[in-house]
């Protein structure tokens, strides 16, 4: 039922130098870098747009509301549907269900502004620029960063079943073929792959950029 953690080693490395495994890691890599960027930028760009103005948050409450409920598989098999098997698509149905979580979280944040700030900017007559960059983006620069670790998480796991219910390659096709096969050892040598490549990303990527962009508050 379980296989040794040698064996599950010994399939990884040989699935990377003689399989698809580093074929199918980068394409799901390339999906999964696509939907966190939409994701992100749509979504902060909602949410920072709901903290600040409340008549947009009041017209579009229930509509997060309504998406931040919606399983994951419906919204999937729905994008389907409609717009076929693709590529977009499938990008665009992970996205739409990590940006209302990232658009609450922004919410949240432009909220919690402190006005005071923005006031004395007001007082020296900055530039809308200059307060957006010297104001605004340092206060919500935690949230972001929040939005971002649990989005990454989320997408992870949403491009799998992307991959899984309409698509040819990537990781979560080929954990499916395995599946059929009930191989259970390289479906682990993929999940061991998937991560390390989500640890790299966190140690290498996430927490020195968010230690750089906190060092004001030092």
């Amino acid at each position: 039922m379980l296989p040794p953690a040698s064996r599950v080693l010994r399939a990884m490395v040989d699935l990377a130098l003689h399989g698809d495994l580093l074929a199918n890691l980068g394409i799901t890599l390339l999906r999964v870098a696509g939907a966190f960027a939409l994701a992100m930028v749509v979504g902060s760009a909602l949410g920072i747009a709901l903290g600040i103005w409340r008549r947009l948050d009041l017209a579009f409450d229930s509509w997060l509301t309504v998406l931040l409920n919606l399983p994951a598989l419906v919204s999937i098999m729905l994008m389907y549907v409609w717009f076929g098997l693709n590529e977009p698509t499938a990008i665009i149905a992970v996205a739409l269900n990590k940006l209302p979580s990232t658009a609450v979280t922004l919410r949240e944040g432009a909220r919690a502004l402190d006005r005071s700030l923005l006031e004395m900017a007001r007082c020296y007559r900055m530039g809308r620029w200059a307060v957006l960059r010297h104001v605004i983006l340092p206060q919500l620069t935690p949230y972001f960063f929040a939005a971002a670790r649990s989005g990454l998480a989320i997408i992870w796991k949403i491009v799998l079943v992307v991959e899984l219910l309409g698509r040819s390659d990537g990781v979560g096709f080929a954990i499916e073929q395995y599946f059929q096969l009930f191989d259970v050892t390289d479906i682990l040598a993929y999940t061991l792959a998937f991560i390390l490549v989500v640890q790299a990303i966190e140690w290498g990527g996430w927490q020195p950029l968010e230690h750089w962009a906190n060092r004001w508050r030092r």
